[in-house]
């Protein structure tokens, strides 16, 4: 249970003029690589970041990424392997996917069966109709996910036999008029994984899909093109979130040719990372510079924001292998 006081207040909005040598040396786009990182949409949700590599830029094209402004920011996402658990998957569709007015679909809850996902939950249509269906979760041409029922249930009857009988499908029962980023064909449902989220917002082509223990893992983009190699952070670290080039505005202060390494604390768990929340994690954190001018900084998980600071778990206290030549003092 995270304790609310160690969340620092957020700060009154800064709006701090940018020196015209920052602006006319900035540049909008940042390079990014991410590791083993829950990186959390809200309080609840998380998404789990196996690995990351894409580019973050200004949505309204100015020349400096803000972190302390989220509506302002866009990831672009050049290949990815994000992990959701079957719970974050249930908070995902019942407050952002089908959390709207009017919404067909409601106390939804998913599960894994092998390669298939099983949901439940409570059909409107006049009335509540409770259903459960199993579905196959596959990927479009286009790069949305297609939820393609091989069983179905509706109010203890099966389902799919009931609909053939009166000549109807899910199609005809779901108005999802509402919903952003939500279709049905015949019986299959179509998700764009990313269009209903909450900022930053996220760009990125979904191009694989399985069912793996408990998590549904997406794959975006491809290993293979160009610019999606990992890029090696100035110091060795197995959770983390990495910013290189660009200009970054956190808090006040700006990173011209950022050099920004963010490192999970504990290297036992993944990085439970809150954007919302960075400058507390960073408060209870503590920061390096290198000497070619690079910034790291170690971080506890959010989760472990209500412990006690004497009793986070720090990164060893072994020396710094920057991936760059250092010169002896006194040379």
């Amino acid at each position: 249970m995270i304790n609310p006081a160690r969340r620092l207040p957020q700060p009154e909005h800064i709006v701090l003029p940018v020196p015209s040598a920052v602006y006319n040396a900035s540049d909008t786009v940042t390079e990014t690589s991410m590791r083993n990182v829950l990186f959390h949409v809200d309080d609840d949700l998380r998404f789990g970041i196996r690995q990351l590599r894409g580019r973050m830029r200004a949505v309204r094209g100015e020349r400096a990424i803000v972190l302390d402004d989220k509506e302002r920011l866009m990831l672009e996402i050049a290949h990815s392997e994000l992990g959701l658990t079957s719970a974050a998957l249930s908070l995902l569709l019942n407050r952002y996917i089908f959390g709207y007015p009017g919404s067909p679909l409601k106390d939804l809850v998913v599960r894994t069966e092998g390669d298939h996902l099983v949901q439940t939950g409570v059909m409107h249509k006049i009335i509540d109709i409770p259903f459960q269906m199993t579905a196959q979760p596959s990927v479009t041409p286009t790069g949305w996910i297609r939820i393609h029922p091989t069983r179905m249930e509706i109010c203890n009857l099966n389902g799919q036999k009931l609909l053939k009988a009166v000549g109807r499908t899910l199609e005809d029962l779901l108005d999802v008029s509402g919903a952003k980023g939500v279709r049905v064909e015949g019986n299959d449902l179509l998700i764009d994984p990313l269009a209903s989220l909450p900022p930053p917002k996220l760009a990125g082509r979904l191009t694989g899909l399985r069912v793996e223990g408990d998590e549904l893992v997406q794959v975006f983009g491809s290993p293979d093109a160009p610019g999606t190699e990992p890029l090696p952070p100035p110091v060795a670290a197995e959770n983390y979130i990495y910013f290189r080039g660009g200009t970054i505005r956190f808090g006040k202060l700006y990173m011209v040719v950022a050099d920004l390494l963010t490192i999970d604390g504990d290297q036992t768990d993944p990085f439970d990372f809150y954007l919302d929340y960075y400058h507390s994690q960073l408060v209870a954190g503590y920061h390096v510079t290198l000497p070619n001018y690079a910034l790291v900084t170690w971080m506890p998980d959010f989760d472990d924001l209500g412990t006690p600071a004497g009793e986070l778990v720090r990164a060893p206290a072994a020396p710094l292998e920057p991936a760059y030549p250092t010169r002896a003092p006194g040379r």
